[in-house]
């Protein structure tokens, strides 16, 4: 491990046709599309930028597949623009790039994704060697969008699982990002999954799904059955830390049992434009301070503030700024009640 250093993020690289509306309309609704970007997304993308953009001298990679088009070529070339490491960004003919519809509602600061998942089906363990990396940390996603991936791959349950026990024997860190599939799914991809990570940060609604315990009612966060849920996922596997965020504030469970609870920021409505990107914000701020060997709550400090900091620009990525930027925001804008 001490030779290794940064990370190397693996999975889903898309193209984001980020498209804001005044309002999510519903099916046979009608709404003017009144500004429209396009972007790099996807997990493996958003947090190599977030990342980057964070601290520059954060050595970061990345594994990924894209297809050879333009949509390719232009993922390919943010990649090179942020001082990504690309040498495992496969190319394949076999299919278009990933790409995504990202609907941002200026009411109600939500995003809805619709999705093609061209390259995402083909992507297998066998793109993965990790002896071609020298990062400390693997960031891998998103089951659950990757058909070859979800399905189990020779002795193991599903490929996931095969790349977290390859990217550990490696002598990596590993740490997985879910994406927002049926509730009922989820399990099935990630329990298997678990007894191959260090970290897990996840949403109020994932973390309910994953350990069968009800976090949201009524579309509100129950903190303490958050609570609840983390400290059960913790005890599924040999995590040292799980990480759950939401709206009000984000729990955090160590193994050797300490709960931190921090509220959220109280980022003002005026500069708010899309929620877009603010869970791989608050992904890349929290293992960031993993990595520098901060404490659990100053890595939760700097990861509410650089998911503070991504709710002011439509795209996922466009608004996260340094890490002490992001900090002088949080402390500007101050925080919501205790949770």
């Amino acid at each position: 491990m001490s030779e290794r250093a940064g990370f190397v993020t693996g999975g889903t690289w898309c193209v984001d046709n980020n498209k804001f509306v005044s309002y999510w309309p519903g099916e046979d609704g009608l709404v003017e599309i009144e500004e429209v970007e396009h972007r790099g997304g996807g997990s493996g993308c958003n947090f190599a930028v977030d990342m980057r953009k964070l601290d520059p001298t954060m050595p970061v990679e990345t594994i990924a597949l894209v297809g050879d088009d333009a949509d390719g070529r232009f993922l390919m070339a943010e990649a090179d623009a942020f001082g990504i490491g690309r040498a495992q960004m496969h190319v394949t003919s076999a299919t278009a790039t990933q790409y995504t519809d990202a609907f941002g509602s200026r009411r109600s600061g939500r995003r809805t994704h619709l999705y093609f998942p061209g390259t995402a089906s083909l992507l297998s363990p066998d793109h993965f060697d990790f002896t071609q990396s020298r990062a400390a940390v693997l960031h891998l996603g998103l089951p659950g969008v990757h058909r070859i991936m979800d399905a189990p791959w020779g002795d193991d349950p599903n490929g996931w699982v095969t790349v977290l026990k390859r990217a550990r024997a490696a002598g990596m860190r590993t740490n997985l990002e879910l994406a927002s599939i049926a509730p009922e799914r989820l399990p099935g991809l990630i329990r298997p999954c678990l007894a191959h990570l260090d970290t897990l940060i996840v949403n109020d609604h994932e973390i309910g799904a994953l350990t069968g315990l009800s976090t949201v009612q009524d579309g509100q966060t129950d903190v303490e059955a958050v609570v609840h849920a983390v400290q059960t996922a913790l005890r599924q596997g040999p995590m040292e830390l799980v990480v759950a965020h939401f709206p009000m504030g984000a729990v955090a469970a160590t193994r050797d049992g300490t709960v931190e609870r921090q509220p959220s920021l109280r980022v003002p409505q005026e500069e708010i434009a899309a929620a877009n990107g603010a869970g791989d914000a608050f992904a890349a701020g929290m293992l960031y301070g993993v990595h520098q060997g901060w404490s659990v709550l100053d890595s939760l400090s700097l990861a509410r503030a650089t998911a503070g900091a991504s709710l002011r620009a439509l795209s996922t990525t466009g608004a996260v700024a340094p890490w002490q930027e992001c900090l002088a925001l949080a402390q500007r804008w101050g925080e919501r009640p205790p949770i």
